[in-house]
């Protein structure tokens, strides 16, 4: 079998069962693993999957910047946000994370609402210029890829924060592998918010479920309520729901 054949079946076997392990290719291509580890380190440098201990992970398409991520899912997003924003209560303090999604799910909460609102993006804190809510902007060292201020100025300030509620962005969102994203230190940052807060809520569009990407932010048994598309396939979500976490499935208005 040619080395692009060879390719194409392992993203085939990707695509089908949601992992390739390494070992198992190897015998079902009649090749060996080290054959079958070095197509998975070419496939991986151009993006088409995620590497692992022992194989691959779908990789997320989610890691692009916040211009770019503003087109991917958007129907999706928007309905997944008047989902999130009916979660949330007056008199609450919900921390806000950065992202399309999130930017989506401002332009939903009700403006007269009495809440506090923290975030450490100034992107979303804009969009709350208009809003009743007090709003709280951690600052320090801008990550421009995600809007979004990192380093030891936001970390000091978040760990004095207890927040009712987290909406977590993320890039990823799989059983196994867990929540993750595509900087190390913006991980960090989600891991510390997520510790202060009572409730950590996500949502997921189609391209993030079963997907990761190299930094893990936390097992996936850490979510509170997680939110997706309806058109979500059941065997995408039977992982989830093995690990007794609440789903709640969203209709995309066409």
């Amino acid at each position: 079998m040619l080395t692009q054949q060879r390719k194409q079946h392992l993203l085939d076997v990707l695509k089908s069962t949601g992992r390739i392990v390494a070992k198992e290719s190897a015998i079902s291509l009649g090749v060996s693993e080290d054959t079958v580890r070095r197509d998975l380190r070419e496939l991986a440098a151009e993006g088409l999957l995620l590497r692992v201990h022992g194989g691959a992970l779908p990789a997320s398409r989610a890691t692009e910047n916040l211009a770019a991520r503003s087109k991917i899912s958007m129907p999706e997003k928007s309905a997944l946000a008047r989902a999130a924003a009916a979660l949330i209560r007056s008199e609450q303090v919900i921390f806000l994370d950065g992202g399309t999604t999130t930017l989506e799910l401002v332009r939903h909460i009700d403006r007269d609402l009495r809440l506090t609102i923290v975030t450490h993006s100034p992107t979303v804190a804009a969009e709350l210029v208009d809003h009743r809510a007090e709003v709280q902007l951690i600052g320090g060292r801008l990550f421009k890829h995600s809007m979004v201020s990192v380093g030891a100025q936001a970390s000091e300030a978040i760990r004095n924060i207890r927040a009712d509620a987290y909406f977590m962005g993320v890039t990823g969102v799989h059983a196994e592998y867990g929540l993750s994203t595509g900087n190390a230190e913006e991980a960090t940052i989600k891991r510390m918010i997520a510790a202060t807060s009572a409730e950590i809520i996500v949502m997921a569009s189609t391209e993030k479920i079963g997907a990761a990407s190299p930094f893990l932010i936390m097992p996936a048994t850490a979510i509170t309520h997680l939110l997706v598309p309806e058109s979500t396939s059941p065997r995408a979500l039977e992982p989830f729901r093995e690990l007794g976490l609440e789903i709640t499935l969203v209709s995309v208005r066409p």
